[in-house]
């Protein structure tokens, strides 16, 4: 078959950008088409995409649309429209806040959306911006908001079928575009069996890894650790750098721009893993922290409910203020040596069910049906 693989925007690494990864790992001969590519703005993350060809968009050799996509995301429709895949059997879109679903194809070719999520922005979900806060960015933003769900649902029929990275994005699906899906999970890059004493080391700080933005209240997090004084590492990078830097506490060091061996040994010596993201559709992020062996105290909101198991992998704080973040550390805090070793365990056994191995079979196995 021929296949090609549709990706919203490549001009930062996340979640999405791992999965796309993963299925140009299976899918090795398959051709990637992107509306915008920016190699610098990824940084490290680059490499993976450097020998691929990705095929862009008219809008890309564009500068003012480039570097203004999100508030010239009217265009959109526009953009996808520009590409042609008749030539393609099977078609994945990568689909998420830029709508890449919205492709056009034959009817012989099957269009498969792997949705991370339907774009936040048009169904009242916190965004990395809050750009309802100024009253003409508001104005306009509800006017092409408007006219862009409609086309997120219309573009949404035309998909063969969906492919959901969560329960929670299933349910989405449901709700918003009146469409059935199948579950498969996004991979996860867990780490090799961990040796048998890793469950007894006794670090000494907390940890979060995210990109940071608004809608990931890392804030909560920061005032958490200057209230009770612990130790906590950041790890990311975000247009809320400088904000979260100015608030950070003594005990508080946040980081960014670090290679993945250097995360890789930061994970290995946290206590546990800190998480305070709203309606998280599915987070690789605490998964990838699981496979280290760490629990995961989070906010109990969208995906995180799949995963994150009260007081067995970790816990699930049910407002979202520092003061009741703080209780569940306490929590776990007072947990005995071995309770705590116990918990590390379960994490690590949660996380194998998100390997890039059973993503890969599942996908698999989901093709084939089709042919």
């Amino acid at each position: 078959m021929r296949i090609a693989i549709v990706h919203d925007q490549l001009q930062e690494f996340g979640g999405a950008e791992r999965v796309l990864v993963a299925l140009k790992n299976i899918f090795a001969n398959a051709d990637v088409f992107t509306s915008f590519y920016s190699p610098d703005k990824l940084g490290y993350h680059s490499y993976h995409f450097k020998n691929w060809g990705i095929q862009t968009s008219w809008a890309d050799k564009i500068p003012l649309l480039k570097k203004f996509y999100s508030p010239l995301r009217f265009i959109t429709p526009l953009i996808w429209k520009g590409f042609n895949f008749d030539k393609y059997d099977v078609v994945i879109s990568s689909s998420g806040s830029y709508m890449s679903k919205g492709i056009k194809t034959s009817k012989k070719t099957i269009h498969i959306c792997y949705l991370h999520h339907p774009p936040r922005y048009l169904y009242g979900y916190e965004t990395a911006i809050e750009w309802q806060k100024y009253w003409p960015i508001k104005v306009y933003g509800n006017l092409i908001n408007h006219d862009l769900r409609l086309y997120d649902y219309s573009s949404s029929q035309s998909v063969n079928y969906f492919v959901a990275n969560s329960i929670e994005t299933q349910k989405r699906i449901e709700k918003f575009y009146r469409r059935k899906s199948i579950v498969i999970y996004p991979p996860v890059n867990i780490q090799n069996k961990l040796p048998p004493n890793s469950y007894l080391l006794t670090p000494n700080y907390y940890l979060t890894v995210s990109r940071l933005a608004r809608a990931k209240h890392i804030d909560i997090i920061i005032n958490a650790a200057n209230q009770m004084k612990f130790k906590l590492k950041v790890v990311g990078l975000g247009r809320d750098l400088k904000y979260l830097q100015s608030i950070a506490g003594s005990t508080v060091e946040i980081l960014s721009n670090i290679t993945d061996q250097q995360l890789s040994d930061i994970y290995k010596n946290a206590k546990a893993y800190l998480f305070a993201s709203v309606d998280e559709e599915f987070g690789i992020a605490p998964v990838e922290a699981m496979g280290y062996g760490l629990p995961v105290i989070a906010y109990e909101s969208g995906g995180l409910k799949e995963t994150v198991v009260e007081g067995k992998n970790g816990y699930l704080f049910d407002q979202l203020t520092p003061e009741f973040l703080c209780k569940k550390i306490k929590e776990f805090e007072n947990l005995s040596k071995k309770e705590c070793q116990q918990m590390r365990i379960n994490a690590r056994n949660e996380s194998e069910k998100y390997t890039e191995e059973i993503f890969k079979n599942k996908f698999l196995s989901f093709i084939n049906r089709l042919k």
